[in-house]
């Protein structure tokens, strides 16, 4: 399967932000996508939320999928259920390798048929954050906000394999180009430029599997 899309307009439809916060008494690092999608908030809603379409722009998932309700994402992330407001937002706990971080999406309409989706994970800073930087979770989400995009244009279509994705020339380009994005971000929010450039190359190897 020949894996080809247009990898600076996705790149450039991307919002990426990166701040540092307290939380729980430590030090803590906030990595903010957004994007504007062209479809209805019932529609981008379902697709984000209903188990049947989720794999088919980002992964198996299990669970119960209400408020207070546990849910896992096959060979990755499990977690709770923490808010939901149905069409406008859901907020969840991110368990990971004995790690707890915390995720929350919101939509928004922006125009007739335009929604945008504002997705932030807060992560207690810590080595795995000096060695990647914000890319180690802003690259993975971009790829499913890359997914979803495909998905709400092609919904009938078959979700790229991951490994087929990271091999091939535009896989591998969007991966690069995403890294260096937050690098730049980590950038504007006071991080060492040559600290940010690194931890940028460092997830552009982990992502792709070749040293950069």
């Amino acid at each position: 399967m020949t894996i080809e899309f247009d990898v600076d307009l996705h790149l450039t439809a991307m919002e990426r932000q990166v701040s540092f916060l307290d939380r729980d008494g430590k030090g803590a690092s906030v990595v903010t996508l957004s994007r504007t999608y062209s479809a209805s908030v019932e529609d981008l809603w379902d697709a984000i939320t209903n188990v049947d379409r989720i794999p088919r722009w980002f992964a198996q998932v299990s669970g119960n999928f209400e408020l207070g309700g546990r849910y896992a994402i096959e060979g990755n992330a499990s977690g709770t259920i923490t808010d939901c407001k149905p069409l406008s937002r859901f907020a969840l706990t991110w368990e990971f390798a004995g790690d707890v971080s915390w995720v929350e999406a919101n939509l928004s309409k922006v125009g007739d048929d335009e929604v945008r989706v504002t997705l932030s994970h807060t992560a207690h800073l810590s080595p795995h954050w000096d060695t990647y930087g914000p890319g180690a979770v802003g690259v993975g989400w971009e790829m499913g906000f890359l997914g979803l995009a495909m998905h709400i244009a092609r919904p009938s279509d078959p979700r790229p394999d991951d490994m087929e994705f990271v091999t091939s020339g535009d896989g591998k380009a969007f991966i690069t180009g995403s890294s260096e994005a937050w690098g730049e971000a980590a950038i504007a929010a006071g991080t060492n430029a040559e600290i940010a450039q690194e931890s940028a190359g460092r997830t552009t190897a982990f992502y792709t599997g070749e040293s950069v």
